[in-house]
């Protein structure tokens, strides 16, 4: 495992991060998730690869995910050795101030995400959208006091409109409060709106670039067509509809399984190979669930594309709507 430097902190993290909105419990909302018996090993399994970087929310299972993590995490690690990260933002509850970016939100959200992690502060705290009713002054005074008592040594944000990221960084600046030290924002061959704006200004600010669904849903490992959607969180998932299906969409995933045939590996390889050949990004955040994610993940910090393979990749894309967040 290649490790690199967290942005513009010193922290280092692994090339690959782990995503566990998989793993928790399975509810109305998650109904693919895995049970606390099956995520387990591929947690245990991430962190013998040298996975050090661990990526959950409150709300992944309504909170499962997080305590099925943090059990995970005293058994088969050393705390210290970790960095974990968890967001806020999504209902938690059916009242009022059970979600949002608000003071009184955040501050019950992040005891209650340490609470369920076991742990008494988290490596990353972040948004997990833009709160358009609340007062970005108060959510970044919010953080910046969460990280004054200790209880996350650093920021971030996940999807949203570049202006709005500049906003934030802009009001901590001039306030003298924690900035964001990361995005997390929607990435892959399939989806590549974040070039335009987001991923050039995070690169001027030095922050750390964290994509998620590096694999479009699993589209990009090439078992899945168009006609042929057979697993079982694709015929549940009707966000993940949402983001992909134009035709280019199909024909990217087929440019991607020609280049993979090519070069004799799997084709999740060779898009998060892409994806790492991109200077901006830290670490894509991938999903296990089936055995072989990891070891194809983890194996694609290695596999280096030659610049006419990536022409091949990117050549076929076509603009998409803002998708995602919005």
């Amino acid at each position: 495992m290649d490790y690199i430097r967290f942005g513009n902190t010193g922290m280092m993290v692994s090339r690959i991060c782990l995503g566990t909105m998989t793993y928790g419990k399975p509810t109305e909302r998650w109904p693919w998730a895995l049970n606390e018996e099956q995520s387990r090993p591929f947690i245990q399994q991430a962190l013998e690869l040298g996975i050090n970087f661990i990526d959950t929310a409150d709300v992944y299972s309504a909170g499962a995910s997080e305590e099925v993590l943090g059990r995970a995490i005293r058994d088969f690690a050393r705390r210290d050795a970790m960095v974990l990260a968890t967001k806020v933002f999504n209902p938690m509850g059916p009242g009022p101030n059970d979600k949002g970016l608000s003071r009184k939100h955040i501050m019950r959200a992040i005891d209650g995400s340490l609470k369920r992690l076991g742990t008494d502060y988290v490596d990353l705290y972040q948004t997990h959208r833009w709160d358009y009713h609340t007062p970005i002054e108060e959510t970044m005074e919010a953080l910046h006091d969460v990280v004054k008592a200790g209880k996350a040594r650093y920021i971030g944000a996940s999807s949203m409109y570049s202006w709005q990221f500049a906003k934030a960084l802009y009001t901590a600046d001039l306030h003298g409060w924690t900035r964001f030290v990361s995005m997390q924002p929607h990435y892959n061959l399939i989806y590549r709106e974040e070039e335009r704006e987001m991923i050039p200004f995070c690169q001027d600010q030095k922050i750390a670039v964290i994509p998620w669904s590096p694999l479009a849903r699993g589209l990009l490992t090439g078992k899945r067509t168009k006609e042929r959607n057979e697993t079982e969180r694709a015929k549940t998932d009707a966000f993940g509809k949402s983001l992909y299906g134009m035709d280019v969409d199909f024909e990217i995933v087929n440019r991607v399984s020609e280049i993979a045939a090519q070069k004799g590996i799997p084709s999740a390889q060779v898009a998060l190979a892409w994806m790492l050949s991109k200077p901006a990004i830290t670490a894509p955040i991938v999903g296990a669930s089936k055995p072989g994610h990891l070891e194809d993940a983890v194996g694609a910090v290695s596999v280096k594309l030659t610049g006419d393979e990536i022409r091949q990749l990117e050549e076929l894309y076509q603009p998409h709507p803002v998708l995602g967040f919005h």
